[in-house]
């Protein structure tokens, strides 16, 4: 049976942007098994379970859903054992660290900057339910949250730093191979790309090469959604 990933998308369904959702799309190339995905918009999130409560992405397999771009990481580890995601506790150990540090980082970083590029790519109906609920969040307006992209753009610089040195001594975050650490970081700028675009990132920096690598997986699937023209 064909597994089924809803993912989140603004009005055009054909560019989901979600970071956690691309980390479980990417997870399944890695696998290599067949989806399907299922649009979903910001106010459709809840129900997506029967106790409401849900958040993207949402894998159904076999009948069951699981939640959580990390417990179906595992999952599809343990049902599907081919071509791993971790390959031992420790690497499930330093995915955790890195989901840490990409969330309470490079995520930040980025709301900030593409907060207002994400509230126009939705439905009116999903503007106002993103609107009210990140400003009750951050406790300002959107637009006092994105300001001074000069700073902002100095401060990328340093957050993906230590990042940027590790990937002097191997191709990919897991070493010589792509796995789910990888995707957590790539989901990130992937959102970022298809929000806001990544030019912000210049040709030189030192994560390009990585990036290049990830862009260039399983016949460019990413590159397939288009990147923002900010």
């Amino acid at each position: 049976m064909t597994i089924r990933l809803y993912e989140l998308v603004g009005a055009d369904h054909a560019r989901p942007f979600s970071p956690h959702c691309w980390k479980t799309r990417m997870s399944l190339l890695h696998k290599g098994l067949e989806f399907e995905t299922v649009p979903v918009p910001f106010t459709g999130v809840a129900g997506l379970l029967e106790n409401g409560g849900a958040t993207v992405p949402v894998i159904e397999d076999n009948g069951r859903k699981i939640v959580d771009s990390f417990k179906i990481a595992l999952y599809l580890d343990e049902t599907y054992p081919d071509n791993p995601l971790f390959g031992s506790s420790e690497a499930v150990a330093l995915s955790r660290f890195v989901e840490s540090w990409s969330q309470s980082r490079l995520h930040a970083w980025i709301t900030r900057w593409s907060i207002l590029d994400i509230h126009v790519m939705l439905d009116p109906e999903d503007q106002a339910y993103f609107r009210s609920s990140r400003e009750k969040r951050f406790g300002i307006p959107m637009e006092k949250i994105a300001v001074n992209r000069d700073a902002l753009r100095d401060d990328l610089k340093g957050i993906h730093a230590p990042f940027a040195i590790l990937l002097n001594h191997q191709p990919f975050i897991a070493g010589e191979t792509p796995r789910f650490a990888d995707y957590i970081v790539f989901g990130a700028f992937q959102w970022l790309r298809v929000c806001s675009g990544l030019s912000m990132i210049g040709q030189d920096a030192p994560v390009r090469p990585w990036l290049d690598r990830m862009f260039a997986l399983y016949d460019g699937a990413a590159l397939k959604t288009p990147e923002a023209r900010n």
